[in-house]
């Protein structure tokens, strides 16, 4: 026990002693006053010592107190000075007031205070005033910042040592790779075995060597699929040079009458290699379903795609229409009704594609239904023509009724997308497990799950293309009436612009057999006809166009004033045929309050990906989306977009010139 305590201690019980000695006296006093003078005189010597001992007892507290306080204040210094954390108070103008040694020697400098703290430290420009955690690189070295905006007060750590062991884990993390020629069969075509020999080795010799470039290992597996191995870091390489294996390949077999391409599939950041293998293999199918000639990099939960500029090969054989018919034909069987829906607004080719699988449906025997939503204009007369022939028309539902007859054997057929959330209702997937989604957009993100038929070829000029060549394989002897057989091809002529767009060998064949089924062509002609004030309509949105990169369209309507999403496109078709335009986009309001975009190419851009940016879809030379907002937001929004396509890799192809881009209306397929 320190000294000065044990004399607080000896002081109290003199106190006491002292205040009893009092009571004593007083006592005294009143029997013998002689004794109480003598016990009075004893207690005044009591309380002179008591009143020393407690002079004594303040001394010395005063002197530990000071001791200790000196020593605290030695060692709060000395922490403040050595601890390997840098502090930093700030006023509320953003001025630094003070800083521990720690941050001048972070800093480099003798003192910062009464500086800006944003001009040295400009990552805060972007934060937000609340208590967070952040990583900031000073110098070469990188720093933990804690900020509490409450006390105006920063911590800084140093974990540079730790960011690099974290970089170094992600940057080793493998990659999985597959690479593709998507139409050597179809490219190869009518060469002899030296030729086709010569040009692959020529092709595999540039695959090799760009493998070597890039630190990669390259394996291959089959004549036209190779495997490749990478880590994080390689990959971020190629995803900075944009994979430009796809055009140096495309470049290299460019004499031919069809070039070589590569589709390749990449994925990353799955935790079990199976997993890895996997995702690459679906990575590598949506870049064939999107058309091939292009990348799909999956890394976690984020999808890029690289390339895509040039239209999909049709594929001359009809073995996989056979195959996919017969398949068909067996779920059909085993189903007990079969409900065909295609997407919410449904246009020509989604109408005559459902149309055409109901016709499936009768000629094996079972029950078929159309769910229909509504009719909008694009297909109104369509739909009145339909409505007066009961035989048809009676099979058409509303997604109510379908939600009441669907069961766990129904058969449901998605046409005309991919997409479950674009269907005429997304519920009705749900209600089954038996899904056939027939399709000829370009594969997206968003795809519906669990499907037990897919039948996706982006080459082809629509969804009754398609299904015409499954209908020839149904049966035998089908025959079609001529309102059935007119619907079809009235969907293939409206999505190739009177075979103007999009057309190839199998698309003259499909229109070849509809027409010796009865299509009448002269009835498509009255369905497409337009009057005067849609003309005039349509005029008085052009007239808001202006030129965007020279051979861009851009076309905004006038504020408050509504149109059909039919409208929209069919400005856009309009502006595709101006000279020297090599693609067009169209804004406008809807009936439904939403942003209408619609986008058209010649082949020169890739008018999917811009509107893919923009959360939509469709093909690279025909696009479209919806979104919230005002018309001034949304045109903001698209010529963003078409700048930073612009900076990243060129808005236009080069290679595609006016003249060629122009000619890919009678030759070129999306």
């Amino acid at each position: 026990m320190p000294k000065f305590l044990l004399k607080r201690w000896h002081g109290l019980h003199i106190v006491w002693i002292f205040v009893l000695l009092l009571v004593l006296t007083a006592i005294v006093f009143y029997y013998q006053w002689l004794l109480g003078v003598l016990s009075l005189l004893l207690s005044g010597v009591l309380a002179y010592f008591t009143l020393q001992a407690e002079t004594a007892f303040r001394k010395d507290l005063n002197t530990y107190v000071g001791t200790i306080t000196h020593r605290v204040k030695k060692a709060g210094t000395e922490v403040m000075s050595g601890l390997p954390i840098g502090i930093v108070l700030y006023n509320e103008e953003k001025r630094i007031e003070w800083h521990n040694p720690f941050v001048a020697k972070m800093l480099e400098q003798e003192s910062v205070i009464g500086e800006s703290l944003l001009e040295w430290f400009p990552d805060l420009k972007s934060k937000k005033d609340k208590n967070e955690k952040i990583e900031m690189p000073i110098g070469k070295h990188i720093y933990q910042v804690w900020i509490r905006p409450e006390e105006r007060l920063m911590f800084f750590r140093e974990i540079t040592e730790q960011a690099n062991l974290a970089r170094k884990y992600e940057d080793e993390k493998i990659a999985i790779g597959i690479v593709m020629l998507d139409n050597l069969d179809e490219a190869t075509q009518g060469m002899d075995d030296q030729t086709r020999s010569i040009m692959l080795a020529k092709v595999t010799g540039e695959i090799t060597e760009w493998a070597q470039r890039n630190q990669l290992y390259l394996r291959r597996t089959a004549s036209d699929r190779f495997l490749i191995l990478m880590d994080q870091k390689g990959l971020r390489n190629l995803e900075q040079t944009r994979f430009e294996i796809l055009d140096d390949v495309r470049d290299l077999t460019i004499e031919n009458k069809l070039p070589l391409t590569l589709s390749i599939g990449i994925a990353s950041g799955a935790e079990h290699l199976v997993e890895l293998g996997q995702m690459a293999q679906m990575s590598l199918d949506m870049s064939l379903g999107r058309g091939g000639d292009q990348v799909s990099v999956r890394v976690g939960q984020r999808l890029s795609f690289y390339g895509g500029k040039t239209n999909a090969v049709e594929k001359r054989t009809r073995v996989r229409a056979r195959v996919i018919s017969h398949a068909l034909r067996d779920l059909m069987k085993e189903s007990d009704k079969v409900v065909v829906m295609g997407h919410r607004f449904p246009d020509m080719d989604s109408i005559g594609a459902a149309v055409g699988v109901l016709k499936a449906v009768q000629v094996i025997g079972k029950e078929g239904y159309i769910v229909l939503e509504g009719v909008n204009p694009s297909i109104q007369k369509l739909m009145e023509t339909i409505s007066a022939d009961e035989r048809l028309y009676r099979w058409f539902i509303t997604p109510e009724q379908a939600m009441q007859i669907m069961t766990q054997r129904t058969l449901a057929v998605v046409v005309d997308t991919h997409k479950a959330s674009m269907v005429a209702e997304p519920k009705l997937l749900q209600l089954t497990h038996r899904i056939v989604v027939v399709d000829h957009h370009r594969r997206s993100e968003e795809f519906i799950q669990d499907a037990t038929l897919v039948y996706m070829e982006p080459y082809a000029s629509s969804t009754c293309e398609l299904v015409t060549e499954l209908l020839q394989y149904i049966h035998d002897k089908l025959a079609m009436e001529v309102l059935e057989a007119t619907v079809l091809l009235a969907g293939i002529v409206v999505d190739t612009k009177s075979f103007s767009l999009r057309t190839g060998a199998r698309t003259f064949e499909a229109a070849s057999y509809l027409r010796r089924n009865g299509a009448d062509s002269g009835l498509i002609q009255t369905l497409l006809k337009e009057d005067l004030d849609s003309y005039i309509e349509k005029a008085e949105i052009m007239r808001h166009t202006e030129i965007l990169y020279e051979h861009v369209a851009l076309a905004v309507s006038e504020p408050r004033k509504k149109h059909s999403q039919l409208m929209i496109a069919q400005v856009a078709d309009t502006l595709l045929n101006m000279t020297n335009i090599m693609a067009s986009f169209v804004i406008s309001e809807r009936h439904d309050g939403l942003i209408g975009i619609s986008a058209r190419s010649l082949g020169q851009m890739n008018v999917q990906l811009v509107m893919e940016r923009l959360g939509g879809g469709g093909h690279l030379t025909n696009a479209a989306t919806q979104m919230e907002g005002t018309l001034e937001e949304a045109a903001m929004r698209l010529k963003q977009v078409l700048q930073e396509m612009e900076d990243e890799e060129g808005l236009l192809n080069e290679s595609c010139t006016v003249k060629r881009c122009e000619g890919s209306r009678q030759e070129g397929r999306d």
